[in-house]
Protein backbone atom coordinates (compact mmCIF):
# COMPACT_ATOMS: atom_id res chain seq x y z
CA UNK A 1 0.00 0.00 0.00
CA UNK A 2 1.74 3.11 -1.27
CA UNK A 3 0.77 6.47 0.22
CA UNK A 4 1.40 8.08 -3.17
CA UNK A 5 -1.24 5.81 -4.75
CA UNK A 6 -3.79 5.21 -1.99
CA UNK A 7 -3.29 8.50 -0.15
CA UNK A 8 -1.71 9.26 3.20
CA UNK A 9 -4.89 9.45 5.24
CA UNK A 10 -5.91 6.61 7.58
CA UNK A 11 -4.88 3.37 5.83
CA UNK A 12 -7.03 1.24 8.14
CA UNK A 13 -10.08 0.82 5.85
CA UNK A 14 -7.93 -0.27 2.91
CA UNK A 15 -5.93 -2.70 5.03
CA UNK A 16 -9.13 -4.22 6.39
CA UNK A 17 -10.40 -4.55 2.83
CA UNK A 18 -7.20 -6.31 1.79
CA UNK A 19 -7.52 -8.71 4.70
CA UNK A 20 -11.16 -9.37 3.84
CA UNK A 21 -10.09 -10.13 0.29
CA UNK A 22 -7.63 -12.75 1.50
CA UNK A 23 -4.33 -10.89 1.77
CA UNK A 24 -2.08 -12.07 4.59
CA UNK A 25 0.85 -9.67 4.32
CA UNK A 26 0.81 -5.97 3.46
CA UNK A 27 3.63 -3.50 3.06
CA UNK A 28 3.19 0.18 3.89
CA UNK A 29 5.32 2.38 1.63
CA UNK A 30 5.49 6.11 2.18
CA UNK A 31 8.68 7.30 0.52
CA UNK A 32 7.50 10.92 0.41
CA UNK A 33 6.56 11.00 4.11
CA UNK A 34 8.95 12.35 6.70
CA UNK A 35 9.71 10.11 9.66
CA UNK A 36 7.07 11.51 12.00
CA UNK A 37 4.31 11.40 9.40
CA UNK A 38 5.34 7.90 8.33
CA UNK A 39 5.24 6.67 11.91
CA UNK A 40 1.76 8.14 12.44
CA UNK A 41 0.54 6.62 9.17
CA UNK A 42 1.93 3.18 10.00
CA UNK A 43 0.56 3.32 13.54
CA UNK A 44 -2.90 4.20 12.20
CA UNK A 45 -2.67 1.28 9.79
CA UNK A 46 -1.73 -1.13 12.55
CA UNK A 47 -4.65 0.04 14.67
CA UNK A 48 -7.02 -0.26 11.73
CA UNK A 49 -5.84 -3.76 10.82
CA UNK A 50 -5.86 -5.06 14.39
CA UNK A 51 -7.73 -8.33 14.68
CA UNK A 52 -7.71 -9.09 10.94
CA UNK A 53 -4.67 -11.38 11.01
CA UNK A 54 -2.97 -9.19 8.41
CA UNK A 55 0.76 -8.84 9.05
CA UNK A 56 2.16 -5.44 8.13
CA UNK A 57 5.67 -4.59 6.98
CA UNK A 58 7.17 -1.12 6.66
CA UNK A 59 9.08 -0.24 3.52
CA UNK A 60 12.73 0.78 4.07
CA UNK A 61 12.45 1.96 7.69
CA UNK A 62 13.31 -0.70 10.26
CA UNK A 63 13.28 1.96 12.98
CA UNK A 64 9.69 2.93 12.20
CA UNK A 65 8.70 -0.73 12.05
CA UNK A 66 10.19 -1.30 15.50
CA UNK A 67 8.62 1.76 17.11
CA UNK A 68 5.20 1.14 15.59
CA UNK A 69 5.19 -2.57 16.37
CA UNK A 70 4.93 -3.76 12.76
CA UNK A 71 5.61 -7.35 11.79
CA UNK A 72 8.80 -6.43 9.97
CA UNK A 73 10.50 -4.45 7.24
CA UNK A 74 11.07 -4.63 3.50
CA UNK A 75 14.54 -3.35 2.61
CA UNK A 76 15.82 -1.82 -0.60
CA UNK A 77 19.35 -2.22 -1.85
CA UNK A 78 20.40 1.07 -0.25
CA UNK A 79 18.79 0.41 3.14
CA UNK A 80 20.16 -1.30 6.24
CA UNK A 81 21.76 -4.69 5.83
CA UNK A 82 19.67 -7.69 6.66
CA UNK A 83 21.86 -8.38 9.67
CA UNK A 84 21.40 -4.87 11.05
CA UNK A 85 17.64 -4.99 10.53
CA UNK A 86 17.48 -8.41 12.16
CA UNK A 87 19.52 -7.20 15.13
CA UNK A 88 17.12 -4.29 15.56
CA UNK A 89 13.85 -6.15 15.03
CA UNK A 90 14.66 -9.61 16.38
CA UNK A 91 14.40 -13.10 15.00
CA UNK A 92 10.61 -13.19 14.92
CA UNK A 93 10.30 -10.22 12.57
CA UNK A 94 9.76 -10.59 8.83
CA UNK A 95 12.73 -9.15 6.93
CA UNK A 96 12.77 -9.07 3.14
CA UNK A 97 14.91 -7.38 0.50
CA UNK A 98 14.42 -6.16 -3.04
CA UNK A 99 16.75 -7.38 -5.78
CA UNK A 100 16.95 -6.25 -9.39
CA UNK A 101 19.60 -8.49 -10.95
CA UNK A 102 21.15 -11.92 -10.61
CA UNK A 103 24.19 -10.51 -8.81
CA UNK A 104 21.96 -8.95 -6.15
CA UNK A 105 20.08 -12.22 -5.72
CA UNK A 106 23.35 -14.05 -5.20
CA UNK A 107 24.65 -11.41 -2.78
CA UNK A 108 21.45 -11.43 -0.73
CA UNK A 109 20.68 -15.14 -0.91
CA UNK A 110 22.80 -16.05 2.09
CA UNK A 111 21.52 -13.16 4.20
CA UNK A 112 19.08 -13.41 7.11
CA UNK A 113 16.02 -12.77 4.95
CA UNK A 114 12.63 -14.40 5.08
CA UNK A 115 12.15 -13.70 1.38
CA UNK A 116 13.72 -11.93 -1.58
CA UNK A 117 11.75 -9.81 -4.02
CA UNK A 118 12.79 -9.64 -7.66
CA UNK A 119 11.73 -7.01 -10.16
CA UNK A 120 10.41 -4.97 -11.64
CA UNK A 121 9.13 -7.84 -13.75
CA UNK A 122 7.15 -5.54 -16.03
CA UNK A 123 6.90 -1.79 -16.45
CA UNK A 124 5.62 0.01 -13.35
CA UNK A 125 4.34 3.52 -12.73
CA UNK A 126 4.38 3.36 -8.94
CA UNK A 127 8.08 4.27 -8.68
CA UNK A 128 9.63 7.49 -9.88
CA UNK A 129 12.90 5.88 -10.98
CA UNK A 130 12.37 2.14 -11.38
CA UNK A 131 15.19 -0.27 -12.12
CA UNK A 132 15.24 -1.87 -15.58
CA UNK A 133 12.62 -4.55 -16.14
CA UNK A 134 13.85 -8.07 -15.47
CA UNK A 135 10.97 -9.81 -17.26
CA UNK A 136 9.92 -13.39 -16.71
CA UNK A 137 13.46 -14.48 -17.58
CA UNK A 138 14.68 -12.52 -14.57
CA UNK A 139 12.23 -14.35 -12.33
CA UNK A 140 13.45 -17.70 -13.68
CA UNK A 141 17.07 -16.65 -13.18
CA UNK A 142 16.37 -15.56 -9.61
CA UNK A 143 14.59 -18.85 -8.94
CA UNK A 144 17.63 -20.77 -10.18
CA UNK A 145 19.89 -18.87 -7.80
CA UNK A 146 17.72 -18.70 -4.68
CA UNK A 147 15.81 -21.52 -3.04
CA UNK A 148 13.99 -19.43 -0.42
CA UNK A 149 10.64 -17.69 -0.79
CA UNK A 150 10.72 -15.53 -3.93
CA UNK A 151 8.34 -12.62 -4.46
CA UNK A 152 7.87 -11.09 -7.91
CA UNK A 153 7.15 -7.37 -8.01
CA UNK A 154 6.57 -4.65 -10.56
CA UNK A 155 3.77 -4.08 -13.05
CA UNK A 156 2.02 -7.40 -12.36
CA UNK A 157 -1.62 -7.22 -13.39
CA UNK A 158 -4.16 -9.78 -12.27
CA UNK A 159 -4.20 -11.60 -15.66
CA UNK A 160 -0.40 -11.98 -15.51
CA UNK A 161 -0.22 -13.52 -12.04
CA UNK A 162 -0.21 -17.08 -13.33
CA UNK A 163 2.69 -16.62 -15.74
CA UNK A 164 4.76 -14.97 -13.02
CA UNK A 165 4.12 -17.89 -10.66
CA UNK A 166 4.86 -20.31 -13.47
CA UNK A 167 8.24 -18.59 -13.91
CA UNK A 168 9.14 -19.59 -10.36
CA UNK A 169 7.85 -16.92 -7.99
CA UNK A 170 6.18 -18.07 -4.80
CA UNK A 171 4.14 -14.89 -4.44
CA UNK A 172 3.49 -11.52 -6.04
CA UNK A 173 3.59 -8.02 -4.58
CA UNK A 174 1.27 -5.55 -6.28
CA UNK A 175 0.06 -1.98 -5.88
CA UNK A 176 -1.72 -0.77 -9.01
CA UNK A 177 -3.49 -4.11 -9.54
CA UNK A 178 -5.25 -3.67 -6.20
CA UNK A 179 -6.08 0.00 -6.49
CA UNK A 180 -9.76 0.93 -6.55
CA UNK A 181 -11.55 4.12 -5.45
CA UNK A 182 -13.39 2.29 -2.67
CA UNK A 183 -12.50 -0.23 0.02
CA UNK A 184 -15.06 -2.63 -1.47
CA UNK A 185 -13.27 -2.39 -4.81
CA UNK A 186 -9.93 -3.12 -3.18
CA UNK A 187 -11.40 -6.18 -1.49
CA UNK A 188 -12.84 -7.43 -4.78
CA UNK A 189 -9.50 -6.97 -6.54
CA UNK A 190 -7.66 -8.83 -3.79
CA UNK A 191 -10.13 -11.69 -4.09
CA UNK A 192 -9.70 -11.77 -7.87
CA UNK A 193 -5.92 -11.80 -7.63
CA UNK A 194 -5.88 -14.63 -5.12
CA UNK A 195 -8.40 -16.61 -7.16
CA UNK A 196 -6.15 -16.22 -10.20
CA UNK A 197 -3.17 -17.45 -8.19
CA UNK A 198 -5.09 -20.45 -6.94
CA UNK A 199 -5.99 -21.54 -10.44
CA UNK A 200 -2.24 -21.90 -10.95
CA UNK A 201 -1.20 -23.63 -7.74
CA UNK A 202 -2.29 -24.29 -4.21
CA UNK A 203 -1.73 -21.19 -2.09
CA UNK A 204 -0.48 -21.89 1.41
Amino acid sequence: MDAAVFGDSDPGPILRALAAGGARLAQLRGKSLRAGALFSWVAAGLRGASGTGLRILVNDRADVALLAGAAGVHLGQDDLSGGAARALLGNEAVVGRSTHAAAEVLASGSGPYDYLAVGPVFGTRTKDDPAPQVGLAGVREARARYDGPLVAIGGISIPRVREVLDAGADAVAVIAALYAPSARGVRDRAEALIAEARTNREVE
